[in-house]
């Protein structure tokens, strides 16, 4: 058998996926997940216009060898267009595999290691009050582990908290549309005073603590916004409240800041929902700066790089967190969860459920309850793309925001 055709889905049931469909020449369908949020007719133009005719003739079962040709051979590497293209390519490789075996992808990574997977969700509020709201509703409905980000005094909408009511479907959707619904002409801008936020979060993670004791596992996510000196603050600050950690604490680019949080803080640190390649990786792993590897399986080359990733942080005690909200799509969210589950020193799974149009488009198997997900026992992935109901949702142009300081200063977003 060989690789037949290569085509490549962009639908929008509420926010922007790119799936990639390959068929092999004896008629079996593997999907990939491409999805780059903000930046998706990139992916889609590097797999229609430069991978695509590639592969038509291929080998399906050489997985291994087609990562490498599509990594190696043309000369341009890493970066996150080329290996989201590189990942959906490999996600329907593996799919297409595992069909043909007609098990569950996770039985070809090792089997299961764990009977399932503990996720965190995301609880918000504008202020400590519905917030706290946010987090009882998941507490009674059996979650252990939720990420929680609050509106700061003095600032109006800022990354990661949402406007739905509490006890509602957390529906955050950073990712801008025009009001009506059309695309959108620019990202919306927002402000920041990094000051105000080390002063208001530690008050607010030690009522967390007193209105839900010990036993609730509290994330929070940092989003680049803070210098290595004021991430090491801060991180040293809410070590009282045992955090399960602390996301994204300062830019990622410069690996060796993390030193300086290290040096001051025994808060557990996670990173990497923007690296897209183990050496994005390779000193904070090696000098044990991080606790948690924080990429997605879409983002990082797909199942095979982020097998390989995560192995060898497992050598240095180093687990998985991997990316896991809405900008993902269920293609890719099974993807991770099938490594998740194979994984020994896997450590928790993002999870955000997709809304109901989204699910109309993209069938799945894996199963959520109380706390824990399971992706499932149907052959492959797991997950099959509805290609007359994703044909209903045109693309419409949606961007990340921007961030500015109370100055005007372009700040990381």
């Amino acid at each position: 058998m060989s690789i037949d055709r290569v085509d490549v889905s962009i639908t929008s049931p509420g926010r922007n996926f790119v799936t990639l469909k390959i068929t092999t020449s004896d008629g079996l369908v593997g999907w990939g997940d491409a999805t780059l949020n903000g930046r998706e007719l990139s992916v889609a133009s590097y797999l229609r216009d430069h991978v695509a005719s590639t592969l038509v003739g291929r080998d399906e079962d050489r997985i291994e060898d087609t990562w490498q040709y599509l990594y190696r051979a043309p000369y341009w590497r890493r970066g996150p267009v080329t290996m989201a293209a590189i990942a959906a390519v490999d996600m329907a490789l593996w799919d297409i595999k595992a069909k043909k075996a007609g098990v569950p992808l996770y039985q070809l990574l090792g089997g299961a290691s764990r009977d399932a997977l503990r996720v965190y969700v995301h609880a918000s509020g504008a202020d400590y009050a519905s917030l706290k709201d946010a987090v009882s509703a998941y507490v009674d409905a059996g979650v252990t582990a939720v990420r929680v980000q609050t509106g700061i005094p003095g600032l109006g909408q800022i990354y990661g908290v949402a406007s739905n009511k509490p006890g509602a479907k957390y529906d955050y959707e950073p990712a801008k549309r025009a009001a009506d619904g059309s695309s959108a002409a620019r990202p919306a801008e927002e402000a920041w005073d990094t000051r105000k936020y080390l002063a208001h979060m530690p008050g607010v993670f030690s009522r967390l603590r007193e209105d839900f004791g010990t036993d609730l596992r509290i994330l929070h996510d940092g989003h680049h916004r803070m210098s290595p000196i004021e991430a090491a603050r801060f991180a040293r600050d809410v070590e009282p409240y045992d955090l399960f950690w602390l996301e994204d604490c300062t830019p990622g680019e410069d690996q060796t800041a993390l030193r300086t949080v290290r040096q001051y803080s025994t808060t557990p640190l996670a990173i990497g929902e923007v690296f897209n390649s183990i050496y994005d990786y390779q000193t904070l792993i090696t000098e044990r700066l991080i606790d948690y590897v924080r990429s997605a399986v879409t983002h990082t080359g797909g199942v095979t790089a982020m097998k390989k990733l995560l192995d060898f942080a497992a050598i240095y005690g180093i687990k998985s967190g991997m990316h896991g909200p809405t900008d993902i799509s269920p293609v890719g969210m099974a993807a991770a969860l099938h490594l998740g589950l194979a994984l020994h020193n896997f450590g928790i799974q993002e999870y955000m459920p997709h809304n109901d149009a989204t699910l109309d488009v993209f069938r799945t198997s894996y199963v959520y309850d109380r706390g824990f997900l399971h992706p499932g026992d149907a052959p492959g992935l797991g997950v099959e793309l509805d290609e007359s109901a994703a044909d209903a949702f045109e693309y419409t142009k949606a961007y990340l925001p921007v961030n500015r300081l109370l100055d005007g200063t372009m700040h990381d977003w």
